[in-house]
């Protein structure tokens, strides 16, 4: 009865984390509930994992990683190495994923690559070379950079936190580096020739003109006899027909409205609709279609630019809509589209749900622009404007991360004393503010590992772990032997971390793996170890946090990620079946 529960609060989690109807944190709390309520795990089991040495390592790395940005110190390490890389456009793709590689496998590769895209937008835009030709190498190897190293992606603390748990011996902080820098290597190589070709290219496009906007903008001219006159912009008549104010022009100025302003006779009106509404204006008195279509000359001017910007990672716009957030209000800048995964939304602007990655083309005064620039919660998607260096923190906060590295290395310091030490430094010594260094940790990321490591224990404990051990057994050794149960194991991660994320998948699998490594008397840290590395190359699909992030950036469709992704999966799960009995004999 309990092997059949708990395989049911996997198969629903699976699919809540899928269609994300609730978040991946309330999902994993109430798979936690629901455990302990019925007296699968204990409470103990249950909040076990939040108590974990892993999560205090992964904490301290996203306020490191933060840290490091807050500096200035990699905006200065991408322009510096970037301009050398400009003699051609294959050597500046060589040199941005050496780099990301390198950074990634210390930090979190979804803020490592949240980091870059803003300058290797801005730089695409400057050399004239589309922005997909970049930011899909970008995830890529700051995915793989973060195989080289235990630090350099949450899924491998999580899984060397699970390990230990079970009684087997962590994995050390350089003992993947030789098998991550093959992985590595071979994505390199394979984005460098096969997947730079398919890669798509985008033209340069007018911003209105990429999202449509003609087709649902127009100008309504204020007739002296109109009843709109002395009404408020953004409370008048017009915004009853559902439609949406963006800029006024009156004497030949062209401005944006706050909301004091006031309607005047003869004033041009750029309003936003669908298309029945639009029609629908044409018959309201007092005013005058200017245009069915609009040129965006109306939208930009010398005191109006538009421009797109991005929600980051650690927004806190994220699952609030445009009108919760009162983003006018708050940011001055007027939202006209919203990109998402290759679709363009423009209906009900207000009540879109923002996610993470979302590319919104946003209209207002420059200097709103610049106010922004350097928010913690959207990036701006223009020109690349370096943080100012400070040199001195900057340095402290190197020093401090790589004195904890050689700590945890020699073992002076247990890794979560000594990373946990580097970010207390980093922010007593002021190099990131406490605010923002609470605001840089993923706790969603937090919770979903504590908790999908409670649910190893509920899968070990009902017998579901066992159960399904012995059914891949069963199916897989008569086909390949050992070395076929472990393909199954890795193939199924890569599967599941499709719906979930790569930790949670693997996290899932890794009981499963460990009991059929027993039953077979192989090795099960080498079994735990391949899963790990399975989780962490599965590219098939965007849904990983980094191709998320790049996604709307690069103007790529769904099917650019399978495409490309596809064949590097397949030919890394290869290199991991091959590289991992070797190097961890079974």
């Amino acid at each position: 009865m309990e092997i059949a529960i708990v395989l049911t609060l996997l198969v629903i989690a699976v699919v809540l984390f899928a269609t994300e109807k609730l978040s991946v944190e309330l999902v994993t709390l109430l798979i936690l509930i629901i455990l302990a309520g019925l007296r699968i795990i204990s409470p103990e089991e249950a909040f076990a994992g939040f108590s974990s040495d892993f999560i205090i390592i992964i904490a301290s790395i996203f306020i490191l990683s933060a840290a490091l940005e807050e500096t200035g110190i990699l905006d200065f390490a991408v322009v510096r190495l970037v301009r050398l890389a400009k003699q051609s456009n294959n050597l500046m793709l060589l040199t941005i994923m050496l780099i990301t590689g390198v950074v990634s496998a210390f930090m979190n590769n979804t803020t490592v690559t949240a980091m870059f895209i803003t300058p290797l937008v801005g730089l695409s835009k400057r050399i004239n070379l589309s922005a997909s030709k970049l930011l899909m190498p970008l995830a890529y190897a700051a995915i793989l950079g973060g195989t080289c190293t235990l630090i350099g992606t949450s899924t491998n603390v999580a899984v060397s936190g699970y390990i230990a748990k079970a009684g087997l011996e962590p994995i050390g902080l350089f003992e993947i580096s030789g098998i991550g820098f093959i992985i590595f290597v071979v994505g390199m190589i394979y984005m460098m020739t096969i997947g730079q070709r398919m890669l798509p290219s985008h033209a340069d496009q007018e911003l209105a003109e990429e999202y449509k906007l003609q087709k649902y903008v127009t100008e309504v001219v204020v007739l002296p006899d109109s009843p709109l006159v002395g009404q408020l912009v953004f409370a008048s008549d017009l915004t009853t027909l559902n439609l949406r104010m963006l800029n006024v022009i009156r004497s030949k100025e062209n401005f944006l409205p706050d909301f004091r302003t006031r309607i005047r006779a003869n004033d041009i009106l750029l309003v936003e609709g669908d298309v029945d509404t639009l029609m629908k204006v044409k018959e309201t008195k007092g005013i005058q279609i200017m245009a069915d279509a609009l040129i965006s000359e109306d939208l930009e001017t010398e005191n109006i630019r538009l421009a797109e910007i991005m929600i980051t990672r650690q927004s806190n716009l994220i699952n609030r809509t445009i009108k919760e957030v009162e983003f006018l209000r708050r940011f001055g800048l007027v939202v006209l589209a919203v990109s998402r995964h290759g679709e363009t939304l423009r209906s009900k602007i207000g009540s879109i749900t923002l996610h993470m990655g979302d590319v919104l083309l946003v209209q207002g005064a420059p200097e709103r622009f610049e106010q922004v620039r350097n928010s913690n919660h959207i990036a701006v998607l223009d020109e690349f404007e370096p943080v100012l260096f400070k040199k001195k923190k900057g340095l402290i906060v190197i020093i401090s991360f790589a004195l904890a590295i050689l700590a945890g290395t020699l073992q002076l310091l247990p890794l979560s004393i000594a990373f946990l030490s580097a970010a207390v430094v980093s922010i007593l010594l002021r190099a990131i503010s406490t605010e923002k260094a609470y605001n840089a940790i993923d706790w969603r990321l937090l919770i979903l590992i504590g908790g999908m490591t409670a649910f190893g224990s509920a899968m070990e404990n009902s017998g579901a772990a066992d159960f399904l051990a012995q059914g891949i057994v069963d199916v897989m050794e008569p086909i390949g032997g050992r070395t076929g149960i472990l393909a199954g194991f890795v193939i199924l991660t890569v599967l599941l971390t499709q719906p979930m994320s790569n930790a949670a998948a693997a996290l899932v699998v890794i009981p499963v793996a460990l009991r059929a490594a027993m039953e077979l008397g192989a090795d099960p840290r080498s079994f735990a170890i391949a899963i790990m590395l399975g989780a962490s190359v599965s590219l098939v699909t965007p849904f990983e946090p980094a191709c998320i992030l790049v996604y709307s950036p690069g103007k790529y469709r769904f099917l650019d990620f399978i495409k490309i992704g596809s064949p590097l999966t397949l030919l890394l799960v290869v290199v991991i079946l091959v590289m991992v009995p070797m190097i961890w004999p079974m």
